[in-house]
């Protein structure tokens, strides 16, 4: 009977740790964004900042007994990063949770007036500018040359849309490098908890025709600069899982 109690915690013992391997969680209600700068312990977070632009009031919130982070746009542009080293073929499922009062009204994500969300989800991926074409090159020289900004090469952007269709994805109005995935759109679901799940594999493939490099950073963003409008957002966990799981 022992050697049998004993095997059957060893079992259970195994099946947890492959549990947490096939996962990988980005703590998004576990930190407080007020504290970012201040006196906060984890280095990985950091405050993605845009030039030129006010910063979004990020909060930890409560609300159906879970710790949510709030965000608030009022004609301001920052988001909140957490520091990773993933490789999309091993981790190629994101799942996370968000939610939105309301779609921005005059969201286009086909023209930089219109490039504002009340919501995304947005990654970021390695990428050697050598791996540019030419004229690219130039273009991330100067960019590099001018002002301070990280501009990813590489990067996916899940949205809640104003109008665009559910699965539609193009280019970033301002740049190609990042292109936008409308998951949500306009006002249908606006006030209700979604769960989102998408293939990181399947949309970099479709949307830039390449294999993707690692994971290099996961961001919650919400902003309204484009449209000198507000907007409400709400953020749950993120995961990423292995399909093969």
């Amino acid at each position: 009977m022992k050697t049998l109690v004993a095997t059957l915690a060893f079992l259970i013992a195994v099946d947890a740790i492959a549990t947490r391997e096939s996962a990988f969680r980005i703590p998004v209600s576990d930190f407080d964004p007020s504290q970012i700068e201040e006196d906060y312990s984890d280095p990985k977070w950091s405050v993605l900042d845009l030039p030129g632009r006010e910063r979004t009031e990020y909060a930890l919130i409560q609300e159906e007994n879970y710790a949510r982070i709030c965000a608030k746009s009022h004609n301001t542009a920052s988001g909140l990063v957490y520091a990773v080293d993933l490789d999309p073929r091993e981790y190629d499922v994101i799942e996370w949770t968000w939610k939105v009062d309301a779609a921005v009204p005059e969201g286009d994500l086909t023209k930089k007036k219109g490039d504002d969300y009340p919501a995304r989800i947005y990654l970021t991926f390695d990428f050697d500018p050598a791996d540019l074409p030419f004229v690219e090159r130039v273009k991330h020289t100067l960019i590099k040359t001018f002002t301070n900004y990280e501009i990813p090469l590489r990067a996916l952007n899940y949205v809640w849309a104003n109008k665009a269709a559910p699965g539609t994805v193009a280019p970033n109005p301002y740049t190609n490098w990042v292109q936008m995935v409308a998951v949500q759109s306009g006002n249908q679901n606006a006030g209700t908890w979604r769960m989102e799940m998408r293939n990181i594999l399947d949309d970099f493939r479709n949307a830039f025709n390449e294999e993707p490099m690692n994971i290099t950073g996961v961001a919650i963003m919400t902003d309204t600069d484009d449209t000198k409008s507000s907007a409400t957002g709400y953020y749950g966990d993120i995961t990423f899982r292995k399909s093969t799981e």
